[in-house]
Order: structure tokens, then C-alpha cells, then sequence
């Protein structure tokens, strides 16, 4: 099944730290983030939730007025969770519903889609791809060292949809935030992301980058058309070669023999494209990286190794780097913030605090 309707919007990349929402302030997270929820619906509609949601930096902006600091513990699966739980049992009337979570609550998100197809008017069988996608292509498609735990699935009952999802880094303890939104005409292999933003860059095995276009042509061609001990005869020939180390593609990695067993499947598959082929059951990161490794050293054909990330700067800096304040932007992510806050059936008390941690994180002056 193919969909050309995402757009992954930004990523978050941020420190973890130990710790753990208090039952108390999470009672306080999803009452106030149902409220503004329900604001936004009425103002908006369900699909303006989805795009601000899919902005990673009004999602950090929400965490801050929920009541985190920019860099607390927790903030993507504590906010994610709260907004679930803040909605649940009027997901109907607001035409917004929430699914997956943190680990195995992740692996839950198809069944808890499928679950509400008679209040959709949408088939529930492409948001469960769009959502398997969307990990995939985080998982396989870009390989930065960062392993998925968390993914949240959230869409209308028309059918539009976006994710956020977390991996975790365990080397440098950092974790790194992907937003999706699906209704922007794009590629999912193709550079679905608008903006990454990260306090940090690396090496990645890029192959959603538009200059592994031919990367990807080159290795849904391998994997469809070459005999698969052919494959695992060229993977075992490389391993005895002196090749130069890269970061997400150590020859030490790849297995022939596991690899091959994967490729018979895959071979008997027949993928018409790299999309065809990242969605197929069994093909991992793993099986990726060999096929990647074949592309680069045998056909000539080379992946990109660019770390998507850009600097995680909201809207610009005061000074003009790393490039002048946005303020159509800034203005906006003030306007329906605040105005949902205020629209928030809260008491005056909460209300007021609510809107003191919004200036507190920085987007509001007034």
C-alpha cells in the first residue's frame, strides 16, 4: 500500500534525566491539556490539534505551560500520555482520537486505530500504515543512533493524522523527538521532515535525504531482482576487504548468512520501491545496511551520511542568529496557545499559572 501524504514537520533532540511525574501533577497535566484541547477544537477544528502538535516546539511550548521545564525528564511521553488520557471518552464528539504510547503501549497503536473504525469515516487500514511507516522510516529509513520507545499516533475521524515518536541514545543519554504530519503531499522515503532541530549532529545512514534518491533506486532494484545468494556472496567478499569505518554502516554489523535468510523473503516479495521494500515485515535496520553497504561498494551508488538535524532554535534569535526572528510565526504559536488557555474552562488560579509558565517558557511577552 502506498501513501504520499506525510510530511514529517521537526524533531526535538533533548537530555534525559531521571525522575518521574508525581501522580498529582499528572492529574493537573491532563485536566488542563484536555481543556485546551477542547479550545482548539472549537475554535479550529481537531486537524488544527494535529498541526500544532506536529510543530515540535509549540509541543515543547505545551510541556512548559503543563508544567515542565524546557529539559525535563519525560516531557514527550508525560505530555503525549496526559493529552491521551485528558480526551478519553469524548474522542467522538471532537472528532480526535489517540493512540500507541511508550513501549509496549507502542505496539498497541494498530488495534487501538482498528478499535475506533466505526466512529471514522476514513479506512482505519492507512492510518495503520501511515503509522508503521512512520516508525519504519525513523527505525530504518534514517539510522542517527537513536532507538525508538515511544510512539504516539493521533488522528481525526476524516482521517488526517500525525505522530510523534522518541528514540533514546544510550550512549550520550540524549533522546531525539520526531513529529509527522500526514496532510502535506510528500514522499515517506523522500525528505519527509521540514525541520529537524537538535542541540547536536552526527553521522547518519540518511536514505530519506533527496540525494539518496538514487541509493534507494539502486537498492529496491537489489533487493527485487538479484538472486539472494548472490547478495550473500558479495556481503561475505566485502567483510574480507580493509574498508573505511563508518558510523551507522560497520561491515562487523552485517551477518551474511542472517541477512541472505532475509533477502529470500524479501526476493520472493517483489517490492516495486524502497518504500515497498522499508515496509515489508523482517527488513530492519540490518537488512538496510547490507543493502546499503552493496549499493556503495559494488554498484557505485552511495547513500547520504547527513545528520538531518538543524539547530533547535523556536523562532530565530534576538541577535539574528542563526537566522532573524520569524514573527508571523512566534506570533501565531502566542496566539493559539494563549487563546486556548484562556478559552479553558479553568479557575482563575490555574488559568493565571498557566499562563505565567507560558511567558516563563519564553513565548509570551504580555
Amino acid at each position: 500500500m502506498s501513501n504520499r501524504s506525510a510530511t514529517r514537520t521537526g524533531v526535538a533532540h533533548l537530555p534525559l534525566h531521571r525522575g518521574k511525574t508525581p501522580r498529582w501533577l499528572f492529574e493537573r497535566m491532563t485536566r488542563l491539556s484536555r481543556e485546551i484541547v477542547l479550545a482548539i477544537v472549537a475554535e479550529h477544528g481537531p486537524e488544527e490539534v494535529l498541526r500544532r502538535i506536529s510543530d515540535p516546539f509549540w509541543f515543547q511550548a505545551l510541556g512548559c505551560v503543563l508544567g515542565f521545564d524546557w529539559h525535563s525528564s519525560g516531557v514527550t511521553t508525560t505530555v503525549c500520555g496526559a493529552l491521551k488520557e485528558g480526551i478519553r471518552g469524548v474522542e467522538g464528539e471532537l472528532g480526535l482520537f489517540i493512540a500507541g504510547g511508550k513501549g509496549r503501549t507502542s505496539r498497541q497503536t494498530p488495534s487501538q486505530i482498528e478499535e475506533a473504525g466505526p466512529l471514522l469515516g476514513a479506512d482505519p487500514s492507512r492510518l495503520v500504515y501511515a503509522s508503521r511507516m512512520a516508525a519504519k522510516v525513523d527505525t530504518s529509513g534514517l539510522q542517527d543512533g537513536y532507538q525508538l520507545y515511544h510512539h504516539t499516533f493521533l488522528f481525526t475521524a476524516q482521517g488526517q493524522w500525525a505522530v510523534v515518536q522518541q528514540g533514546m541514545n544510550e550512549t550520550t543519554r540524549y533522546a531525539r523527538r520526531y513529529h509527522w504530519l500526514g496532510e502535506a503531499v510528500a514522499d515517506f522515503v523522500c525528505e519527509p521532515h521540514s525541520a529537524i532541530c537538535s542541540q547536536a549532529r552526527g553521522e547518519a545512514l540518511n536514505l530519506v535525504a533527496v540525494e539518496s534518491s538514487p541509493a534507494r533506486d539502486t537498492i529496491a532494484q537489489i533487493a527485487s531482482q538479484e538472486k539472494p545468494e548472490k547478495l550473500g556472496l558479495e556481503l561475505k567478499r566485502l567483510k574480507s576487504l580493509e574498508l573505511p569505518r563508518r558510523g551507522h554502516i560497520l561491515l562487523a554489523d552485517i551477518h551474511p548468512e542472517r541477512v541472505q535468510q532475509v533477502l529470500l523473503a524479501v526476493h520472493g516479495c517483489q517490492p516495486r520501491d524502497f518504500e515497498g521494500l522499508l515496509g515489508l515485515p523482517g527488513v530492519g535496520p540490518k537488512t538496510i545496511r547490507a543493502l546499503s553497504l552493496i549499493s556503495e561498494l559494488v554498484y557505485g551508488v552511495p547513500p547520504s551520511f547527513q545528520d538531518p538535524a538543524r539547530y533547535s532554535f523556536a523562532h530565530g534569535g534576538k541577535d539574528g542568529h542563526p537566522y532573524p526572528v520569524d514573527r508571523a510565526t512566534y506570533d501565531r504559536s502566542i496566539e493559539v496557545l494563549a487563546t486556548a488557555l484562556r478559552q479553558a474552562k479553568l479557575g482563575n488560579a490555574e488559568k493565571l499559572e498557566a499562563l505565567k509558565r507560558l511567558r516563563g517558557a519564553g513565548f509570551w511577552e504580555g
